[in-house]
């Protein structure tokens, strides 16, 4: 949740109410014009406030063409229904809405077996808001259990998480929170994500484990989980150290399974404690709902379990959050009930159609060279050609902005910061359609963009608000 800096503008800037907008007395409404940054005196009718509150909305950007966030823009109204009808269920009551816990658990049980995990019975998982949250629950894990092997040493020893400079920014702020040493793989050549044998190079009695990632936000590669656990076998060998993997799977993990099942990257690697994965991502759900499994019990300190005996009933919980709605985990099990993995595997490669397809339109435009071609997560990056100096790719974002696509540009991390890139996120809604409409969008642009004398963005650091 972002931090809000109190209202520069003056406290009795007033909201401009339509006199058609009050059911009753339009000209008391509007005599009676609400403050913007303190709460009013009297109450208005709800038809007012509700257009008040949408006028100001319709300058927000269409969610359906944010080419930016992951998160799913679109479901069924099926689906929109039952979320309307369990949004008051609040979901850490289990004793008072056993079926929505027990959807809950259905949920886990599904991907436990999905991710291959050895029993999917004793596998150990929960719902969270989002990915966050779940890797957040997945570093306690990992830091409870090294402390534990290392009782003898800790708290004087300062632990540490290996994982590439491309994680997701949850992992920082784990790192900051829980005071975890983050050791940083960085970027090198051509190689955008994290490198095995660095990796494992970074580790010692301090690593409490290290993060692969299934499909890194900056170009959608997936990260090799597979070599990664290979070369921590290999550094057991040779010194004893028994380095434990987390797989983020924010959006891989519901990518992977059904269009990529020869890859091995979940629990069939010994090596993997853990995976969580963003339900409202490539799980199709909106937002906000995440998940965090565990191999099996062990893998999960039970000191971290909190059981509460909470209106009546013994409820075991892991969570950073507590109250939140039912809403979102019964649209995710409606969304595994309805699709099955025969549904999935088609919704997931109609969005990987429609990304590896949409790059070749980009290349063949002759402006531009991809970095990736959305042939494992349906996201692909770009950027400009070597002999392209009249612009640069925060123009390309600034200007498609003005047709209504928000493509993001921005610059990669250590060390490839000469390196700017666009990247497009092709999720189930953004059809072979619209990307037709947003590749004839991006070639009629370019003639202008080819006049211009010379890049015209002056700051690129407030070029972009992404943050990945």
């Amino acid at each position: 949740m972002p931090l809000h800096e109190g209202p520069r503008r003056p406290a009795e800037s007033r909201l401009s109410v339509n006199p058609f907008y009050g059911p009753a007395n339009p000209l008391g409404d509007m005599a009676e014009a609400p403050p913007t940054h303190r709460l009013p005196d009297p109450p208005m009718a709800p038809a007012t406030a509700h257009q008040l509150v949408r006028d100001e909305l319709m300058l927000d950007g269409n969610a359906r063409l944010n080419l930016a966030t992951f998160v799913t823009t679109w479901m069924e109204p099926e689906a929109g229904v039952l979320m309307a009808e369990c949004r008051d269920k609040n979901m850490i009551d289990k004793d008072e809405y056993p079926r929505t816990a027990e959807l809950e658990r259905r949920c886990v049980a599904m991907l436990a077996d999905l991710w291959n995990a050895p029993d999917p019975a004793s596998a150990v998982g929960c719902s969270t808001t989002g990915s966050s949250e779940a890797c957040m629950l997945a570093g306690m894990a990992l830091k409870r259990r090294w402390a534990k092997r290392n009782a003898d040493r800790y708290p004087g020893a300062r632990p540490n998480l290996v994982m590439g400079v491309n994680v997701q920014v949850c992992w920082e702020k784990f790192c900051n929170f829980w005071e975890v040493e983050a050791r940083l793989v960085p970027m090198e050549g051509k190689r955008f994500h994290l490198d095995p044998h660095a990796a494992a190079e970074l580790c010692d009695e301090n690593t409490i484990g290290v993060v692969g990632i299934l499909g890194s936000t900056f170009d959608g590669s997936y990260e090799p989980i597979a070599d990664l656990c290979a070369a921590l076998d290999a550094l057991q060998e040779r010194t004893g150290l028994d380095v434990p993997v987390h797989v983020d799977g924010a959006s891989g993990a519901m990518v992977a399974p059904f269009l990529d099942e020869d890859l091995v990257w979940d629990f069939r690697l010994p090596r993997v404690a853990s995976i969580n994965t963003s339900g409202h991502k490539y799980g199709l759900v909106y937002p906000g709902v995440g998940w965090a499994l565990w191999r099996d019990a062990e893998a999960l300190p039970e000191e971290l379990v909190f059981r509460v005996n909470y209106l009546g009933g013994d409820m075991p919980t892991f969570a950073l959050n507590f109250s939140r709605p039912g809403a979102q985990v019964v649209a995710q099990y409606y969304t595994f009930l309805r699709l099955g993995r025969e549904g999935y595997r088609a919704v997931q490669q109609a969005s990987r159609d429609v990304a590896t397809g949409l790059a070749g339109r980009v290349e063949a435009l002759g402006d531009f060279q991809l970095l990736t071609r959305g042939d494992e997560l349906p996201v692909f990056a770009f950027t400009t050609a070597p002999d392209v100096t009249a612009y640069d790719v925060f123009d390309v974002s600034r200007r498609l902005r003005e047709s209504g696509w928000l493509v993001p540009a921005y610059t990669f991390p250590p060390n490839r910061e000469d390196l700017s890139v666009l990247r497009v996120v092709c999720r189930n809604g953004f059809s072979a359609d619209l990307a037709e409409l947003l590749a004839q969008d991006l070639e009629r642009l370019l003639p202008d963009l080819r006049r211009q004398p010379r890049p015209l963005t002056e700051d690129r650091g407030a070029a972009t608000g992404f943050h990945h």
